[in-house]
């Protein structure tokens, strides 16, 4: 049965084609995906912003022609892209809930002990906040 609504939130690392490749699998077309990009809120006193170069439009330009070149890759222009800032784990949650999402389709980056510790688990966040079904793919690469 195919979805009518999948996020995919995105990082753009190694996994992220994969994981949209199989939210293609899953949705009832390619405009039934959204992607969503969730960035950090700039600090004041961070470097980029201090000594300039940094703004939230260059880092938003800056997603924008990342979600341009994966769009062309994977042959899918209909795909929706968003850009969110806050708490990755629930503005993806949020997202999914506010656009009426059947699934989320995530990628688990796997980390475990200090370093799961230190950067968190935006997966599980997003499994405990979701209020739709989520499916967690596994890493394709080892660390």
């Amino acid at each position: 049965m195919k979805k009518n609504c999948v996020v995919v939130p995105v990082d753009f690392s190694n996994n992220t084609e994969s994981s949209v490749r199989q939210a293609l699998e899953l949705a009832a077309g390619e405009e039934k995906i959204h992607l969503v990009h969730v960035l950090f809120a700039l600090d004041a006193v961070s470097p980029g912003v201090v000594f300039g170069g940094v703004t939230d439009e260059s880092r938003m330009n800056h997603i924008n022609e990342k979600f341009a070149e994966l769009k062309l890759r994977l042959d899918a222009p209909k795909i929706e892209s968003e850009i969110r800032v806050g708490n990755p784990g629930l503005e993806i949650a949020d997202y999914a809930a506010e656009i009426g999402a059947d699934l989320i389709v995530i990628p688990s980056h796997g980390y475990h002990g200090v370093k799961r510790l230190v950067l968190g688990s935006v997966a599980e966040r997003v499994i405990r906040h979701a209020s739709c079904d989520v499916l967690v793919l596994r890493r394709s690469d080892a660390e």
